[in-house]
């Protein structure tokens, strides 16, 4: 999934290890406050005897690696599999039989095209047409939506729908939000669906991608699980009860090929797999045409993820914030692009300038690190449109030196999504 939010101040980088290409953050579980104003997750204390190194991120104190450090982790994710704390992305759930209504007044998605237990990614816009951020919407089999976005932009995300709530709500609209305050683990990479079916009483066959159940995960009732995740690997998201989270952890962990990873593993897997960083490669600023974010509103064209099918009724209807900008887009193609870059020399990083064959800036690198995968640079830029198309040479500037790189189609690495046959 597409994920991020607010800058923070990250450490200088240990020997061996990646730094975050942007520092951008992700949602909220049952927190308790730490000195210097930061929240803690409710596995902190876990994180920290298992030698994690904490970093502020989003307002939260986050494990950035381990002591195995980030390459080793970012590979074994790709071999095996490893646990993600992301419970500081906020959990929504949306009750009421005007929840559809209310949702799509704020996102470009056809949410109510989802069948039950299926999830969307979609984008909760501005009237200018730009990305105030990037939630998961998913239908939940009980009569609600549950709605997870960035911890980053938790405020104004709900600033916003509570203001929309009420809105509807003096119209005589039925609709009731509840900020859930459980943890959210992710656990990510090709043995994920043996390991977790161990402690599963459901067939995790027949749950595809983008798709959500309610069950018990190894003895601990009520968890969400969903298959999703941000690293491009056959993953989950487990929603589970704050008090409950270092049991589940615990009972995990207990397998030996499973991992903890950190927010700098997170960050390169994500970058590998095509997925965006907000605050870093969409904003407020950019639009989805300019992202490559037009197929939430089910166009055609690359993305990320197979999505639900969608059809042309929120097009049509332009019934979404900035719907006449960005429809315009649509029709007229936007002055720039969201690209893959590969380049060879030292690493890329994010505000970097881009420059065309005349030698004269046309782009910017939005997030950017040498691929463990791959063994070479990766980076997400901006370039003007004519500069665009894959295969395209263009020259990036790092400490005043100019180095080759070439447009590059994303996803760098391939993904493992699942999808049930």
């Amino acid at each position: 999934m597409l994920r991020a939010g607010c800058r923070a101040a990250l450490p200088r980088r240990p020997p061996g290890s990646v730094p975050l290409s942007g520092t951008g953050g992700q949602r909220p579980g049952g927190s308790e406050a730490e000195e210097g104003g930061l929240k803690r997750t409710p596995l902190d204390a876990l994180h920290r005897s298992h030698g994690g190194r904490m970093v502020p991120f989003a307002g939260w104190s986050l494990p950035l690696y381990y002591g195995q450090g980030h390459l080793q982790s970012h590979l074994h994710t790709r071999r095996c599999c490893s646990l993600f704390d992301v419970s500081h992305m906020p959990q929504t759930r949306v009750y009421g039989r005007d929840r559809i209504r209310f949702i799509e007044s704020l996102v470009v998605g056809d949410i109510a095209e989802l069948k039950p237990g299926q999830g969307t990614l979609t984008l909760l816009t501005n009237e200018k047409g730009g990305i105030v951020d990037d939630l998961i919407v998913t239908n939940t089999l009980e009569d609600h939506l549950y709605v997870v976005s960035n911890a980053g932009c938790a405020d104004k995300d709900l600033d916003i729908m509570r203001g929309r709530a009420a809105e509807l709500q003096a119209a005589g609209g039925d609709i009731h939000l509840e900020v859930l305050d459980n943890a959210l683990l992710a656990l990510q990479g090709p043995s994920m669906a043996r390991v977790l079916q161990a402690g599963l009483p459901d067939d995790l066959a027949k749950l595809s991608f983008m798709n959500s159940i309610t069950t018990t995960v190894f003895s601990v009732p009520g968890c969400r699980v969903t298959r999703c995740g941000y690293t491009g690997e056959d993953g989950v998201e487990i929603s589970v009860p704050a008090g409950r989270a270092v049991e589940l952890a615990e009972q995990l962990l207990g397998v030996s090929e499973v991992w903890l990873a950190g927010l700098a593993a997170r960050d390169s897997l994500r970058l590998e797999a095509g997925l965006c960083l907000y605050g870093n490669d969409i904003d407020e600023t950019t639009t989805p045409a300019e992202a490559g974010l037009l197929w939430t509103l089910g166009t055609s064209g690359p993305r990320p993820f197979p999505p639900p099918p969608q059809g042309k009724r929120r097009r049509t209807a332009m019934d979404f914030p900035g719907a006449a900008i960005i429809m315009a887009q649509v029709k007229e193609k936007p002055k720039r692009k969201r690209v893959g870059l590969t380049s060879v020399g030292p690493p890329v990083r994010p505000h970097m300038a881009i420059l065309g064959p005349e030698g004269t800036p046309v782009g910017t690198v939005t997030s950017g690190c040498p691929s463990p995968s791959l063994g070479k640079n990766i980076a997400m830029a901006y370039v003007e449109a004519a500069h665009s198309r894959a295969g395209t040479a263009l020259t990036v500037e790092v400490r005043k030196k100019q180095h080759p790189a070439l447009v590059t189609k994303m996803p760098f690495v391939p993904t493992q999504y699942y999808m049930a046959k």
